[in-house]
């Protein structure tokens, strides 16, 4: 069974796709908890915690009782026919982590369906869980938004840099590209300029796109200026988080 936290019709908000008409599946789970994002979420008993900006797409303790259990395609494909959508638009298959479920055989199926109707299928991932290209080659049709976590994340890097993964991605994938959320630059002693140069050198003909790190239009607005000034020194893309810009901290947007 899938867990599926929401679907949405929007914009993509991020990244290389960004203005990009996409439908988005987020599935639930994930194999890290990001806790420096400092990102705080109440839970139906009233706790805070913290972790990214999708706790409740990350924590199953506190919210799986909320997320869908999706036990046959039929179901994702009936959530897209009711959106009566104009063309075949974007998928986008975020969470969480959606990768933990990549050798489910309902998923594999609905990445399947999903491009034999012409659909672009795009994967917000965090780059650090293996992908059988081989066994399973619609992830060959597939495009890679890498957002590999940095030390900001608060997650150890053995866990969050895998070097093989992130090199068979670069290799297999019909698309990828590096995506970072970054912060502090008017730190001179900023560890994560380093860290983003080593990953990218992992995989050095990806495009590497750099994200205001924030969960409110007033944190990604303080943070764009010098992440601009940054990306015009490294030669990186500067990626807004256009979501956020337009309708702050609401969901499902």
């Amino acid at each position: 069974m899938l867990p599926l936290v929401e679907h949405f019709y929007s914009i993509q908000g991020e990244g290389k796709y960004i203005g990009r008409l996409s439908l988005f599946f987020r599935f639930g789970g994930c194999n890290m908890k990001c806790e420096g994002f400092g990102c705080e979420e109440k839970t139906l008993t009233g706790e805070n915690i913290l972790g990214c900006d999708t706790i409740y797409a990350v924590n199953r303790e506190h919210f799986s009782k909320n997320w869908q259990m999706i036990e046959d395609v039929e179901i994702l494909l009936s959530i897209i026919d009711a959106y009566k959508l104009p063309r075949a638009v974007d998928i986008v298959l975020t969470g969480g982590e959606p990768l933990l479920y990549a050798n489910d055989a309902l998923f594999v199926e609905f990445l399947e369906v999903l491009h034999n109707r012409g659909h672009k299928i795009c994967f917000e991932t965090n780059g650090s869980l293996a992908v059988d290209f081989e066994k399973y080659p619609i992830y060959k049709e597939c495009e890679f938004a890498l957002s590999v976590k940095l030390s900001n994340s608060a997650e150890k890097l053995s866990k969050r840099v895998n070097r093989d993964v992130l090199s068979t991605i670069a290799q297999n994938a019909k698309d990828a590209f590096f995506k970072f959320s970054v912060s502090e630059l008017d730190d001179a002693e900023n560890i994560l300029i380093q860290e983003i140069e080593e990953i990218v050198e992992i995989a050095p003909t990806l495009d590497v796109y750099c994200m205001p790190l924030g969960a409110s239009k007033e944190e990604i607005e303080r943070e764009s200026e010098p992440l601009i000034e940054f990306c015009k020194t490294k030669g990186y893309n500067f990626s807004d988080r256009l979501h956020i810009r337009v309708w702050d901290k609401k969901k499902g947007v």
